[in-house]
């Protein structure tokens, strides 16, 4: 029996429409239950900050808790691990911080690999580290600082938070492109590093923005600049680094990831919902406080924002033979 033509056409359209109906279903539904966000670092740190406070607004909105858990060590690689062997169902995903890009080449031999085992879902900010000196140091500007090192070879001693973290490559990347010699002092962490900082110990360091923000606002520290290709807004009176160094840009990029094969529907989903969350003003403000330039956009544009991080720290690794610490 022959079908009229457009009855025909209006049952091919339905059939056509069948495999979409369960991915939307799966979508508008989900979660359905509690999600599980891995974070790479230890509680009360930038990330673990980060991922509480959206964790919260999405539990809010969806219904379903998103559970922090941290899984601190190996620069992160423990946590992105556990979420590269967990169910690509939606239910694990990933804070993904500065060290992702960094440790793409500083670690060898990894179980997995970044760029192809983990998706990305959502970005979600920039944060700026932030070029500062003890107030004792004899410079006041950023011109004044690469000519006392020039003419001081090798007798600046420069702190970080561990070879590889990302004050180190802030500070090789600007050693790379101004030719300037600087001996890397690393620290086991942020925390014992600007310790020393604070008492002249050593002479500078490139911090995250969060953590010395109060220190260069109360005349601790002396911040000369921050990393960004924009000045922040947390400190809108210290200009750039690229203002005197053409290029220079060094910040850290934020957002989420899932394992690979998790449904694009749910990615698209949760790209969604955390791009709903930073068009929230509490949210907004919140996360500028914390030094942090919001970033929202699709998960085909975070995905190109991390293949350049990767190239980029990639050359900077390698150029400072930076080995984990």
């Amino acid at each position: 029996m022959r079908l009229p033509r457009r009855q025909f056409l209006r049952l091919a359209a339905g059939a056509a429409a069948l495999p979409a109906t369960p991915r939307l279903a799966r979508a508008q539904s989900y979660p359905v239950r509690p999600v599980r966000w891995i974070v790479g670092f230890a509680a009360g740190g930038p990330q673990d900050i980060v991922a509480r406070l959206l964790g919260q607004w999405l539990s809010e909105r969806l219904g379903q808790q998103f559970v922090i858990e941290n899984r601190a060590g190996a620069g992160g690689n423990i946590a992105t691990e556990a979420v590269v062997r967990a169910p690509a169902d939606g239910y694990t995903i990933l804070m993904i911080g500065p060290s992702a890009a960094i440790n793409t080449t500083l670690y060898e031999g990894l179980s997995f690999v970044f760029q192809r085992d983990i998706v990305p879902v959502a970005s979600i900010m920039r944060t700026s580290n932030v070029m500062e000196v003890h107030p004792s140091f004899p410079v006041r500007t950023v011109p004044e600082f690469i000519a006392y090192a020039k003419a001081n070879p090798g007798k600046i001693n420069m702190a970080s938070a561990g070879s590889g973290s990302s004050q180190h490559v802030a500070g090789e990347l600007f050693k790379m492109m101004t030719g300037i010699e600087m001996v890397h002092v690393p620290y086991r962490g942020a925390a014992p590093a600007l310790t020393d900082l604070l008492a002249g110990q050593v002479e500078v360091m490139f911090d995250n923005l969060t953590s010395s923000v109060e220190h260069v606002r109360t005349g601790k520290l002396r911040g000369l600049a921050v990393t960004t290709a924009v000045r922040s807004e947390a400190l809108p009176d210290i200009p750039t680094v690229g203002d005197f160094v053409p290029g220079y840009e060094a910040s850290g990029l934020y957002g989420i990831g899932m394992p690979k094969d998790t449904p694009v529907d749910i990615v698209d989903r949760l790209n969604r919902e955390i791009n709903a969350a930073l068009a929230d003003p509490r949210i907004r403000s919140r996360l500028v406080d914390l030094g942090g330039t919001i970033l929202s956009g699709t998960a085909a544009d975070f995905a190109k924002l991390l293949a350049g991080e990767v190239e980029k720290w990639g050359k900077v690794v390698k150029f400072s033979g930076a080995k984990p610490g």
